[in-house]
């Protein structure tokens, strides 16, 4: 058995797309939408679900104190506190631009902030921010809102003001607890700090609260990840996001502060995560899948079980909305027939916006081809199943099939003429298992540069 999932940790620790969206950004159509034919998709989207099923909006606040190294995400490192307010105007600016093509008021189902680090700034700006946004709209009475904060910077104010505000859920971008690997990524955070933020999250009432962890990180062990798991258990959060480090630094070149001969191998990075697994497992919590771990109480694992679970740019949730409006620097607007990305910059996203325009960076609008397929690898990363149809069978190519028929013959899945079931053993191959079906990668040419980290 050991030999096997070598075999298979080789075989399919190829760079892979986690699947927020389907077609994945790399293989969004080359042209800048025109701002009028996305607010068109927007707005039709709008019109089908915004009554039956509300909006979903996810704000990035892309500032940060200190650079963590490790970081992949769209940041601005800065200490002055200044550029709070004029930020915020910006995002208002385009939130209205969305509000003026609506026929009534969005319900607004679900909202995320996330960053950079949301904490950074004032809880009087982060009110001033959310107000104006529920301004004009309406919020559902089964609203999911939460947020990412910095255990070193989130403070009482900040947690009680968003809690008066609707925000049941924090999550804490924890990492890794020993000081080695603190230090060599640049996120030094004593775990005190993250036993207060989370005990005053509780006390003033938060239903959820998340640890962001990471695997594969440089100078990483067995006992180091061990250690960090044990003090994990400790606070017992709610849920656990176990990610995989994807190591680009041809991307982000903070990464370049080690190098890949500090960061475990392919076996031991597998090692580390079959580790956090049991851990978890022994702990109590269910494996959501791609990465995620709940508490049988909480709403992701009871979602999971009731086949409710959904995928977005903001990863899992409970939320089964149609649209997600982006807002900020860098952020995606999914609206069901279309994708649209927001500038990197700030300063060139803010002259957009302030000046009535959408900061639009690019964007892709789906065939039905693409419909079919985003369906089919939804099911696959949220139901861990997929019902096989005609539609299905005529768009995969003879390779597809071949490749499905290995991955049942190595336990990764159960597949009938209708139907596709991944094993407990496939879980760990989801991202593999979802490339199958992933028609505009079968289709692309191989690229010299590696865009996607590795699926393990």
């Amino acid at each position: 058995m050991i030999e096997q999932q070598e075999h298979l940790i080789q075989k399919y620790n190829v760079p892979a797309p986690r699947y927020t969206s389907y077609p994945t950004v790399p293989y969004w159509n080359k042209d800048v939408p025109e701002a009028k034919h996305w607010m068109e998709v927007v707005k039709h989207t709008f019109d089908e679900s915004n009554a039956t099923k509300g909006i979903s909006l996810y704000i990035h606040l892309p500032f940060c104190e200190v650079l963590c190294t490790y970081c992949g995400c769209n940041t601005r490192i800065t200490k002055n506190h200044s550029v709070e307010e004029g930020y915020i105007h910006a995002i208002l600016s385009e939130w209205r631009l969305y509000l003026e093509q609506f026929t009534e008021r969005p319900i607004i189902r679900e909202l995320h902030l996330g960053g950079g680090t949301p904490t950074f700034f004032k809880p009087e700006n982060l009110r001033y921010l959310l107000e104006g946004i529920y301004e004009g709209a309406i919020l559902h009475p089964q609203k999911e809102f939460s947020f990412e904060g910095h255990p070193n910077n989130t403070t009482t104010a900040h947690l009680q003001t968003l809690y008066d505000l609707g925000f049941r859920r924090v999550s804490y971008g924890i990492q890794d607890f020993d000081p080695k690997v603190q230090i060599t990524i640049n996120r030094i955070q004593p775990f005190e700090n993250v036993k207060h933020v989370t005990e005053e999250a509780r006390r003033i009432g938060y239903d959820s609260v998340n640890f962001d962890l990471i695997y594969g990180l440089p100078y990483q062990t067995q006992q180091s990840v061990s250690e960090t798991i044990d003090k994990v258990a400790e606070l017992m959060p709610d849920r656990i996001a176990f990610y995989s480090y994807a190591h680009v630094p041809w991307v982000k070149p903070g990464q370049r502060s080690y190098s890949d001969k500090d960061l475990p191998d392919n076996a031991e990075k597998r090692a580390l995560y079959d580790l956090g697994l049991q851990k978890f497992k022994a702990l109590g919590y269910t494996d959501i899948g791609m990465d995620h771990f709940a508490l049988p109480q909480d709403a992701l694992c009871k979602a999971l079980q009731q086949k409710e679970l959904h995928r977005n740019f903001m990863g899992y949730t409970t939320c089964q909305t149609d649209l997600l409006i982006g807002l900020g620097t860098s952020s995606i607007s999914d609206a069901k027939y279309g994708y649209m990305q927001n500038l990197k910059k700030v300063e060139t996203y803010k002259e957009a916006v302030l000046n009535g325009e959408l900061a639009v960076l690019k964007g892709h609008f789906l065939t039905e081809e693409d419909l079919l397929m985003k369906e089919a690898i939804l099911d696959i990363a949220c139901r861990g199943e997929l019902s096989i149809t005609s539609q299905l069978l005529a768009l995969l190519p003879g390779d597809a099939f071949e490749e499905l028929n290995q991955m049942q013959d190595e336990g990764l899945i159960e597949l009938s003429d209708k139907a596709l079931k991944v094993t407990r053993l496939g879980r760990a191959f989801t991202r593999n298992i979802c490339m199958v079906f992933d028609l505009k990668l079968r289709q692309s040419e191989p690229s010299e540069q590696q865009i996607f980290s590795k699926a393990i």
